[in-house]
Order: C-alpha cells, then structure tokens, then sequence
C-alpha cells in the first residue's frame, strides 16, 4: 500500500506514526468493478471502505418506497461505515459507478483496534463521524424538499377529493 497516499487521506490524514503503524496492517485494498454491488442493504455489514479513486452510489431503500441516492461517494470519502458502528447488517446498499480502488477495514478488526488502542480508535471513529457528516449534512435539504413535495402531493390529492 502506499503509504503517502494512505496519509492524505482525510480519515488518516495527520495521525501519529505509531497510530499509522496500528492501523496499515488492518487495511486491504479492494477493486472495485463498474456496475458491481459492493454491499447489498441488509447485508452482513464486514467492511468499512475508504475509497482510493472511482465513484461509488448509496441506496437506502425504506421499506415503503423505491430506492434512494442518498451519497455519491468519490476518493476520499468513507462508506459502509454500519460496520465501524457496529451494526450487524448494513443499513443502505452500495454500487461502484466507476472502476476504482478502495481501502477496506474489517469491522472485527476495527473493533480490536478501539479497544486496545483506545485513543487511536477514538481519534479515528471522530474522522470517521466527522466524513459521515459531511455527506448527510448537503443531503438533508434534498430530504425536507422530497418529504415537503409528497405532502404537497397528498394535500392536493385530499383537496381534490373534497366534495
């Protein structure tokens, strides 16, 4: 693995050596394939992924409806992160748009990692939390504006079946 690479990272970017030297062991790097599903939701949530290069689409789909884009993820950005949460399965599923390379941390190995080494840990589930914010804060207007406009549908559809 590179490591200068691996160090820009945003997720990484400015830990120790001795975190570094902790973490590079527990990472491996996955190819991804255009038009592949990394993980499916409902899925044994195994991995956290840090992509490298490529595009990769997160779906959440409600039990009630279609399929939601809920992030475009591009390098840099982190997904599966229900297995850094340590949720069982995880909770959207994951599509590669464009071929690419990611970093993968098993969430067994993660878990160890926070729990023998417990400011490492800290210091990166707070990036961790810190790159999910990110990418749920821009979404949360597009959220209110698809929520605001199926009320405004059914309001219409009640008002237009009022006698």
């Amino acid at each position: 693995m590179t490591g200068d690479y691996f160090n820009q990272l945003p997720v990484f970017q400015g830990l120790t050596k001795a975190q570094m030297d902790l973490i590079r062991p527990l990472v491996r790097v996955a190819r991804l394939t255009a038009g592949k599903t990394i993980f499916e939701q409902g899925e044994q949530a195994r991995y956290l992924y840090v992509l490298i290069n490529g595009e990769v689409t997160i779906r959440y789909k409600p039990y009630d409806g279609p399929a939601l884009v809920v992030a475009q993820i591009r390098a840099g950005g982190v997904f599966g992160w229900s297995a850094a949460l340590g949720h069982v399965l995880y909770t959207s599923s994951a599509t590669c748009d464009v071929e690419g390379k990611a970093y993968r941390i098993n969430n067994h190995d993660l878990r160890t990692l926070c729990e023998q080494h417990p400011e490492t840990g800290s210091v990166v589930l707070d990036r961790l939390a810190a790159n999910v914010a990110q990418r749920v804060t821009p979404r949360h207007g597009q959220v209110v504006n698809i929520l605001s406009q199926a009320v405004d549908r059914d309001e219409n559809n009640v008002n237009q079946e009022a006698p």
